[in-house]
C-alpha cells in the first residue's frame, strides 16, 4: 500500500503582469449576471472577492447575545443590521452587526453607506487577525466613526474611533479594549447614549 506525503506548497507568487481589482459596481455585476449566487460565502474587500470564515456555534451564539445587549440602548431612529452588507468606496463587507439609521426604503434598493453607520461589530476568533488588520483599515478608509471588535482569543472588546478616512494608510486614531469586568460606552451622534457590560457581550 502506497503513502501519499503532503509536501509544503511554496509561497504564491504574485502574477508578472497587472491585476485588476473589482469595483463595487463590478462586484454587483457579478451578482446581477448570476456568476455570484446569494448562497456564495465571499464578500468583497479592497476589491477582492475573499471567502468569508466559517461560523461556529460560539461565533454565533456570541453575535446573538451582542445583537440583544446593543439592541436594548438603541433610539428609535437607529436599526441593527445583523451580518447584512455595508457599501464603502471599494468594499462590501458583512460585518457582523451594524447600528444604522433608520431609512424610509429600509434599505430596500441599497445598502448603508458609511454616513448611514453608527457603528460595526466584528465577532473575533479565527478572524481575529483579519479583523485586526484588514477590516480595521478598511472601515477606517471608509471614515466609520466607530468599530468593535469582540475578541473572543483574549476576552475583551477592542473599541477603535477617531478614522483617518482616505489616507496613504488608513487607520483609527484611538484604540482603547475593555476586558470582562469593564462598562462599554456606546456614543451615537457625537453623545453617549448608555453603556454595556462587557459581560454582556462575551460569551
Amino acid at each position: 500500500m502506497s503513502i501519499l506525503t503532503l509536501q509544503p506548497l511554496p509561497p504564491v507568487q504574485g502574477p508578472p503582469y497587472p491585476v485588476y481589482r473589482l469595483t463595487v459596481e463590478g462586484f454587483h455585476g457579478m451578482i446581477r449576471t448570476g456568476l455570484l449566487a446569494e448562497d456564495d460565502r465571499v464578500e468583497l474587500l479592497e476589491g477582492w472577492i475573499v471567502p468569508k470564515m466559517v461560523h461556529n456555534p460560539l461565533h454565533d451564539g456570541t453575535v446573538q447575545r451582542a445583537n440583544k445587549a446593543i439592541a436594548r440602548l438603541l433610539p428609535q431612529s437607529w436599526d441593527i443590521r445583523v451580518q447584512s452588507a455595508i457599501t464603502t468606496g471599494d468594499s462590501e463587507p458583512e460585518p457582523d452587526l451594524a447600528v444604522v439609521r433608520e431609512d424610509p426604503g429600509s434599505y430596500l434598493t441599497r445598502h448603508p453607506g458609511p454616513d448611514d453607520i453608527g457603528l460595526v461589530v466584528e465577532v473575533a476568533e479565527s478572524s481575529l487577525v483579519r479583523d485586526q488588520t484588514d477590516k480595521a483599515r478598511l472601515y477606517a478608509r471608509a471614515g466609520i466613526v466607530r468599530y468593535w471588535i469582540i475578541n473572543l482569543v483574549d476576552g475583551r472588546v477592542e473599541v477603535y474611533s477617531d478614522p483617518t478616512g482616505p489616507s496613504p494608510i488608513p487607520a483609527y486614531r484611538q484604540h482603547q479594549d475593555f476586558d470582562r469586568l469593564a462598562m462599554l460606552p456606546f456614543p451615537l451622534d457625537g453623545k453617549e447614549i448608555g453603556q454595556i457590560p462587557v459581560r454582556d457581550l462575551l460569551p
